[in-house]
């Protein structure tokens, strides 16, 4: 699994090692990745977490981590893309170096991810699912998201393609599309955009959160299941799907008639 130190990365490699599943997976952040294996191992035995540091833009670095984790794990059977960064503007006023950036984290580093993992899923004969994290932003987008929303759509169509060229091989490929989630992603952006107080922070999460008709905002846990559920042969016949995990946000009109 790829960005599976903090956020939405962790609530599934919490999820897959609840259900019985080895897992290796990879960070940015040096200090950040030994924390969180520690903290894993800790709760799950060391003998089914491992975790390591890689830059999924990085070619190298990607190969690198897929094909030790296929060695520590003894082959991989299931394989999640979780690193993602949140940019903002609009198309006119993203520089492109902004843009480039985006899509390489986003959009490039499952794609690598992808592009070495599957060898490793088709030696195991027996199929495999590999489950990509997009986000609602791929059908809806706020204003002022241009990059971000781009790569969402992106992978939405780069699952799209893997799930029909690896049906063959029983591979199966499906992208998971949250809405707002509390993960240190999001409240980075709550601090952007309020005062930049705990206050203030938590006031602007509450307030996203009731855009959501259930009423609030997702758990990374929560994510981390539907996650967990594709990954299974439980969804043995669900391949190709961008599957909204967002508490009614895309069912909702904005649009409402008066009382």
């Amino acid at each position: 699994m790829t960005g599976g130190t903090s956020g939405i990365g962790l609530g599934s490699v919490e999820r897959l090692l609840a259900r019985g599943a080895a897992v290796a997976f990879c960070g940015i952040d040096a200090e950040e990745a030994e924390q969180s294996a520690k903290n894993l191992a800790r709760d799950y035995g060391d003998n089914r977490v491992f975790g390591q540091v890689a830059d999924v833009t990085d070619e190298r670095a990607v190969q690198r981590f897929v094909d030790e984790s296929a060695e520590q794990l003894g082959g991989l059977d299931i394989v999640v893309t979780a690193a993602g960064i949140q940019t903002y503007g609009s198309a006119a006023d993203t520089d492109l170096a902004t843009w480039e950036r985006t899509l390489a984290v986003n959009v490039t580093g499952s794609y690598l991810t992808a592009k070495h993992a599957i060898p490793h899923l088709r030696r195991r004969g027996g199929g495999g699912s590999i489950v990509v994290v997009s986000s609602v932003q791929a059908f809806v987008c706020q204003e002022g998201v241009s990059s971000y929303t781009a790569s969402k759509g992106a992978l939405n169509a780069l699952v799209r393609s893997i799930a029909i060229d690896e049906a063959r091989h029983g591979i199966r490929a499906n992208a998971v599309c949250p809405a707002s989630v509390d993960t240190p992603m999001l409240r980075a952006a709550a601090r952007q955009f309020s005062d930049g107080t705990p206050t203030g922070e938590q006031a602007l999460i509450d307030k996203w959160g009731a855009a959501h008709p259930l009423g609030r905002v997702a758990q990374p846990s929560e994510i981390g299941e539907v996650i967990a559920f594709l990954s299974s042969d439980r969804a043995s016949f669900v391949t190709g799907i961008s599957m909204p995990v967002d508490g009614g946000l895309l069912a909702n009109v904005a649009v409402a008639l008066p009382e």
